[in-house]
This record gives structure tokens, C-alpha cells and sequence, in this order.
């Protein structure tokens, strides 16, 4: 908006609202005044001063309070959370539209007003990246939307669904939204929205790698932005003849804000009638297209780029970039940059592709997207290992780590890149793109994905082919459902071996799942009204389409998403055995982490020596303001494995962090046994001594991941015995979290419990399971002895104290003798 315009719109603004906000002062009339702040508030943020809208509405919330109109007070909240989301202060934003959605359940709002919070919600977990918390709001808006018959409202929600989907990697499912969307803007005749529809459509067929597609979307929606008024900044949700907006005009407000377009349905509601009757052409041309031509511009870039013609792509990002920096558009500025970078790191010119990174990476940070201030770390560590700086490659890659971690969680990428540089590859074997060679896997290796309704199981065979079968659960028609339905499932079969509290209501009877095979790949199961326990559930789910292909007396899972947390040793079959009671079991968290294993240099995992570390004097710290208690019989634990190969243990006030960094590069076994953080898994050890401060700081007794990838490791294998905590168990999510981070660090293999062992139990199993190893078993044949062994004592064979137990990576042997 030029200078022109902007005056025009503030003298809207004095010639209305100013006014009314006067009188209303005038004659002590709150109501009015409170009203007119809020409009005030609006308006501002229409013109991207969000400082200001907050200024404003702040004293809209005072007068609601003040005179005790609970609706209007939410409706403040609700204001303030679009201001903040319009400043990048996302987590501000999600907390003002939480309250709002606290006074709307107290006053019992209407429909319409819950289609204001529920949509707020989902667009500031968007904006945080966390897709999955944002799709629970935007589905909730989706169901509101239908019921009340809002063809416009459900078309957005379908889109922003779509959108959330992409940030998972969910191509497939984000087409079935983007296209319900693409319909409903075609029914109701909304040019510019088909161009947003056609743009959603080109990035979700890029994602699933269909360039063509992509190609012939984007440049539909370069046809429609070229040709229809497209503009960034869409104004304000009022009108000259209603003095307040209304949730459902809130909600078109919203959606014009994020995605910077006026369109058909939403310019009526959104534009001030003073000034589009001072400057009614302006709107149509000021900007014009050049949002949306922007976007296409980048998307056509991002396809080609694919493709690998990557001057073209650089002429697409080139455009992009401009336009960008015409409209002021911070978040498309920083993604040309990122794009700019990556395709001068496809022609191996690191300087430029790092300066284009570099400033992507400046820009996230300034407008709060930790998405793409992720992406950036990423590239920058990418950008560092291609000039052999791999120390520093290191630390932005588990920068990204982090920061995926947070935003997305059970993906594998930043994993993959932590380790390529760990191992600096070079020119190893398979390390040329995402192609995985068949002979590093292992027979009766099952990679279990989710695409769409179905799940998908490949079987690797010792010949290294192949076969693949799918499984329909429930008649599920989309990929949230199924994923969230085996997220239940999981956290019901921790709680039954007694990982987590004991589940209730939930009785066992013997009936049995209806599993229907459709020719030879493909079957069909409906669990949801079965009673039987969620062991045999996961069970029939996870192993009985592919028990026929299981050969031998072992089996490797490669899982991801919902999948990760499964105690795949837990489940039960139909005559009541556990799987682990008749295969040996290990899992990866991909093919790509076994290959770099298998590829790194015959020397980088030691043979010998070991670090025991137990029971860490933590009596100094105070965590959350509470003393942790010490753990005697983590002491114990590590001195029973130390009396197994006369080797000395780590414990008490010796048990220090930088002890354990110093020692746990040069050893072939690293042990803890230690108090975890309940949602990272990160350990708690003895303060360092040598501290600043005589009251230890986290930074003096807690091993977290950035530590243990820049200390480094070279281990064979990892044992966390990690989880005690202060308050009961460490989460699943953070066992598996931290163990990800040490095989990312160098080791070679981790066995990690999902779930809380009493002491006794864990140190009976510790004494089964390396005497099987000093007996110079395989650490997954070791690890299926402990488990016989601990089902055969009468104190520990109920399946919560040996099934928890898993072995993640590589099947490792070790040289005690040399230990020793």
C-alpha cells in the first residue's frame, strides 16, 4: 500500500471512528468506546500495524472487564490473538484465543463464535509448525462449517487442511482437501480462490513427486493471479452499516489475513465502504496479482529445480524474490532466499548457496517461523558438510534436529543428516540420494509406513527382493484417522504392560478381529469394534498381515510416525504369546540409518573399554523447585556390570557431566543409569565441579543432545537406563527422542525402555542381558535371552518387566575380553 492509499485509509479512519470513540467519551458511554477500540484495533491490523491493533484492542479488553460484558472480553482476546499471530509471537497468540475460548465455553457462545476460536487455534499451531495440534482445530471448524450450511467457511477449512497436511508430508491427503476445496471455489464462482486451489494442488503433487502435475497446476494459478485482483493485506472485516463483525466475518478476515488475498466472497466483508469508495480501482490494481504470481513463481522454481534444471528454477526463485520485496512479503522473501540457496548448492557454488541461507535464516528468526528457520539450519549444515567444514556441518544440523523435534515430530531427514556428517561418508556406498542398497538389510526386515487410508508393509528377504502388502483399517478414508486411531492403540498397549498408568475399562473378551483378504496384496481389517486388548489389536494390525513372510527366528521393524512408539515385543496373539517370546526383535528408524551404519569406516566404532556411569549425586540440584532423590539402585545396576567384566562404574559426585563427555568418545559401551527429563529423556548427572555459580544451573548437571553430538561417540552400543525421573516415568517420546540423538552422534546401536522398571526388575534384566553379551551373543540374541530369562522367574515374568526393553539400530557383538 503507497503512501497515497494509507492516507486515504486514515482519513476513513478520523472520519468515522475517531469520531465515534470521542463522543462516546463525551457522553460516558463505555459500550461505544469499547466497540470503537476494537474497530480501531481492526482497522490497524488491515493495514499491517499490528503494534498499534494491540495498543487498541488492550483498551477494548480493560472496558469489557471493566463493565463486565464477558462476550465482548473474549472477543478482545480473540482480536489480540490475530495481532500476535500478524507480529510472529505465536505462542502469545494461541494463549489470548485459548482464554477466548475459555469465556466462550463459560458463557456457552453460539456456533458461529465457535467458528472464530477453533479456526484462530489452527492457524497459530500453523504458524508454530506443529501441523498436527493445528489440524485437530481445523477440523473442528470443518464440522462447525457444514452444520451451519457455510459453503465459504467449509472451503477454507478445506484448504487450510490441506495445508497442514503438506507441513506433515501427507501429500495424498492433502490432494483429497485441496481438491474439495478447488470444487467449492468453482461452485461459488471465487476466481482468485481456484488460483489458490490450483497452487495447493502443484505443491502437494511436487511433494509426492509428480513434477508434471505440479508444473501444469502452478502455471494455472500464475494464469488466474496474472488475470485477477490477488492482493496482500485484504483489509478490514467492516462495514459502514455494521458497527461490529460478527465470528463468521471474523473467521473470512482470518483467512484473507493468512493466505494476503481479497477475494470475491471476502473484499464485501473486509474493506472499510469509506475507502473503497475513495480509491475503488486502486485495490484491483495496487498489488494486483502479485501475491499469488509470487507463490506460482517459487512453486514453478521449486518443480523445476526437481527436475533438475536448475537455471530455470533459478529464474523462477529470481522472480519470486522480486515480487516479494515489492508487496513487503517477509515469509516469501525468506523462502526465495532458501530456494535461491538450494540451487546454488545444486550447482556446487557453496559460497552463494551459504549467503542465500544465510539470509533465509535471518528472516525466519525475524518473523518467528521455526519452520523455516529449521529448513535453514538444515541447508546451512548441508551447505558446511559440501566444503568439509564438518565440525561446524554438526552443530546446524542438530540445530535443525532440535527444531524438527519441536514442529514435527518421527521424521527422519534431519536424523539422516546428523549421521552423514557424524560418519563424513564422502564417497561410500549408497550415499548418492535416497536410494538404499538391499544388501544391508537384514532378512525379515518389515518397513511399516502410513499413506493415506492405508498402511503399508514392505518384506525384504535374504535374496534382498522385496514384497509388498497393504492393510485397510476400519474403512478409514484418511490418513489423520488411521494415524490417530494407532496412536490410541499404542498408548493403550503401554498402559496394559503397565509402561504408563493402568488402563481402565477395558476388558479382554475373546472375540476376534474380522480380517477379510482382498487378492493377494491387500486386507481389509475393522478393529474399532472389537473389546479384545490393544496387544492383540496391534498385533493383528502390525504382524498378522505379514506373518506368512516372516522367515527365521528374527525380525527388524522400520517405523515411522505413529509406529515409533509400538512395544513391538509386547504384542500378543490370538493364543496369548507374545511376539517376543517367539522372534528376536530390533528396530530402525530408517534403511537410510542402517546403510550409513554399515558404510562407516571399520574403525570408527571402537572395540573396547567402557563407561558405566550410575546413580550421579544430584543432592545440590533443584529442579522446578524440587530436590530430585538419589537412586540407589541405579548404583547398584551399574556395579552388578561392572562385577561381569571387572570394569569400574561412574557413580556419585564422580559421576559428573564433564566426566561423562571426556570418557564417552573413547569407549565401546557407554551405560547410564540416571533420573531422565519426563519429555526429552535428557539425563540428569552429577554438577560440575568446576561451575560458576555454587547453586548448579542446568547447563552444569544436564546431558542434553547438543551435548552428546558435539562430545561425540564412538560406541558400539548405548544402554540409557534412563527412566526415572523426578516425578515417575520419562515419556516414550523422549526415550526415543534421546536415543535417536545418540545413534545421530556416532553409536552404533542403543537398547532404551519405553516405560518405567522398578529397580529390582531392571537390574535382574541388566544381569541376564550382559552376561548373554559377555558370553559374546549378538546384542538383539542377548537381549531375547534377558526377556526368556525374566519370563522364567517367578518375581519378573509378567510381560511390563521385560517387553518395555528395545534394541534401536544396529546387531552389535563386543570384546570384553579386551574391555577388560
Amino acid at each position: 500500500m503507497d503512501d497515497r492509499v494509507e492516507r486515504q485509509f486514515k482519513t476513513a479512519i478520523e472520519h468515522r471512528h475517531q469520531l465515534c470513540l470521542e463522543n462516546a467519551k463525551k457522553v460516558g458511554d463505555t459500550n461505544n468506546q469499547g466497540k470503537s477500540y476494537r474497530n480501531l484495533g481492526n482497522i490497524y491490523h488491515g493495514v499491517g500495524k499490528y503494534e498499534t491493533a494491540v495498543e487498541y484492542h488492550l483498551r477494548a479488553l480493560e472496558i469489557a472487564r471493566e463493565v463486565g460484558k464477558k462476550f465482548d472480553e473474549g472477543r478482545s482476546y480473540c482480536n489480540l490473538g490475530r495481532a500476535y499471530r500478524g507480529l510472529r509471537r505465536f505462542k502469545t497468540a494461541i494463549e489470548y484465543h485459548q482464554r477466548h475460548l475459555a469465556i466462550a465455553e463459560e458463557v456457552e457462545d453460539t456456533t458461529d463464535e465457535a467458528v472464530s476460536y477453533y479456526s484462530s487455534l489452527g492457524w497459530a499451531y500453523h504458524g508454530l509448525g506443529q501441523f498436527k495440534e493445528a489440524i485437530e482445530y481445523h477440523r473442528s471448524h470443518l464440522e462447525i462449517t457444514k452444520d451451519m450450511g457455510d459453503k465459504i467457511g467449509e472451503g477454507i477449512a478445506y484448504c487450510t487442511l490441506g495445508k497442514a497436511y503438506r507441513g506433515l508430508g501427507q501429500f495424498q491427503t492433502a490432494i483429497e482437501y485441496h481438491r474439495r476445496h478447488l470444487e467449492i471455489s468453482e461452485e461459488v464462482g471465487d476466481k482468485v480462490e481456484q488460483g489458490i486451489g490450483y497452487g495447493n494442488l502443484g505443491c502437494a503433487c511436487q511433494g509426492l513427486g509428480q513434477f508434471k502435475k505440479a508444473i501444469k497446476y502452478h502455471l494455472s494459478h500464475l494464469k488466474v493471479s496474472q488475470k485477477v485482483a490477488d492482493k496482500a493485506g485484504a483489509g478490514v472485516s467492516y462495514e459502514s452499516r455494521q458497527d461490529d463483525i460478527t465470528p463468521k466475518n471474523l473467521t473470512r478476515f482470518e483467512w484473507a489475513d493468512e493466505v494476503g488475498v481479497v477475494t470475491k466472497f471476502s473484499k464485501r466483508l473486509f474493506v472499510p465502504r469509506e475507502f473503497d469508495m475513495l480509491q475503488p480501482i486502486s485495490r484491483e490494481t495496487e498489488v494486483g496479482a502479485k501475491a499469488g504470481e509470487g507463490e506460482s513463481y517459487g512453486n514453478l522454481g521449486n518443480t523445476y529445480q526437481s527436475l533438475g534444471e536448475f537455471k530455470t528454477a533459478m529464474e523462477y526463485h529470481q522472480r519470486q524474490l522480486e515480487i516479494s520485496k515489492e508487496v513487503g512479503a517477509k515469509a516469501g522473501e525468506g523462502e526465495s532466499y532458501g530456494n535461491l540457496g538450494n540451487t546454488y548448492q545444486s550447482l556446487g557454488e557453496f559460497k552463494t548457496a551459504m549467503e542465500y541461507h544465510q539470509r533465509q535464516l535471518e528472516i525466519s528468526k525475524e518473523v518467528g517461523a521455526k519452520a523455516g528457520e529449521g529448513e535453514s539450519y538444515g541447508n546451512l549444515g548441508n551447505t558446511y558438510q559440501s566444503l568439509g567444514e564438518f565440525k561446524t556441518a554438526m552443530e546446524y544440523h542438530q540445530r535443525h534436529l532440535e527444531i524438527t523435534k519441536e514442529v514435527e515430530k518421527g521424521r527422519a531427514q534431519p536424523l539422516r543428516d546428523l549421521m552423514d556428517t557424524t560418519y563424513q561418508p564422502g564417497d561410500f556406498p549408497g550415499n548418492s540420494g535416497s536410494s538404499v542398497s538391499r544388501s544391508c538389510v537384514p532378512s525379515s526386515t518389515v518397513f511399516i509406513a502410513i499413506s493415506g487410508p492405508l498402511i503399508y508393509f514392505w518384506v525384504f528377504f535374504s535374496d534382498h527382493n522385496a514384497l509388498l502388502r497393504k492393510l485397510h483399517l476400519n474403512n478409514y478414508r484418511y490418513e489423520d484417522e488411521l494415524e490417530f486411531f494407532i496412536e490410541q492403540m499404542t498408548g493403550k498397549t503401554l498402559k496394559e504392560i503397565g509402561a504408563r498408568d493402568p488402563i481402565t475399562g477395558e476388558n479382554p473378551p475373546s472375540d476376534s478381529l474380522k480380517i477379510e483378504e482382498e487378492g493377494n496384496d491387500l486386507n481389509r481389517i475393522d478393529a474399532r469394534s472389537s473389546q479384545q486388548s490393544a496387544l492383540l489389536k496391534l498385533y493383528n494390525i502390525i504382524v498378522t498381515p505379514i506373518a506368512d513372510l516372516i522367515l527365521g527366528n528374527e525380525i527388524t521393524f522400520v517405523r515411522e510416525g505413529p509406529f515409533c512408539l509400538v512395544p513391538y515385543a509386547a504384542l500378543e496373539d490370538p493364543k496369548s504369546i507374545h511376539l517376543g517370546e517367539s522372534l528376536r526383535i530390533r528396530v530402525l528408524p530408517s534403511l537410510t540409518t542402517l546403510q550409513l551404519i554399515n558404510d562407516s569406516p571399520a574403525e570408527f566404532h571402537l572395540r573396547s573399554g567402557a563407561l558405566l556411569v550410575g546413580e550421579p549425586c544430584i543432592k545440590e540440584i533443584i529442579y522446578h523447585g524440587r530436590r530430585l532423590r538419589q537412586v540407589p539402585g541405579a548404583r547398584k545396576e551399574v556395579e552388578i556390570i561392572g562385577r561381569i567384566f571387572r570394569i569400574p562404574s561412574l557413580t556419585g559426585d564422580m559421576a559428573t557431566k564433564d566426566e561423562v563427555l571426556k570418557r564417552q568418545s573413547s569407549v565401546a559401551l557407554v551405560h547410564i543409569a540416571a533420573h531422565g527429563k519426563m519429555k526429552t529423556g535428557e539425563v540428569f548427572l552429577a554438577p560440575n565441579t568446576t561451575r560458576e555459580n555454587s547453586q548448579p544451573h542446568e547447563k552444569d548437571y544436564l546431558l542434553t543432545m547438543k551435548d552428546v553430538v558435539e562430545a561425540g561417540l564412538r560406541a558400539r552400543l548405548v544402554v540409557l537406563s534412563c527412566c526415572r525421573t523426578a516425578r515417575g516415568e520419562v515419556m516414550a517420546e523422549g526415550v526415543v527422542g534421546i536415543a535417536r540423538t545418540f545413534l545421530g552422534a556416532g553409536a552404533r546401536s542403543v537398547l532404551v525402555t519405553l516405560g518405567a522398571i522398578d529397580d529390582e526388575g531392571t537390574q535382574e534384566f541388566m544381569s541376564f542381558f550382559y552376561h548373554a553379551l559377555a558370553d559374546g551373543k549378538k546384542a538383539s540374541e542377548a537381549l531375547n535371552q534377558a526377556m526368556k530369562c525374566m519370563r522364567q522367574t517367578e518375581t519378573f515374568k509378567e510381560v511390563k518387566h521385560w517387553a518395555p526393553f528395545e534394541l534401536i539400530g544396529d546387531d552389535v557383538t563386543l570384546d570384553f575380553k579386551d574391555a577388560q
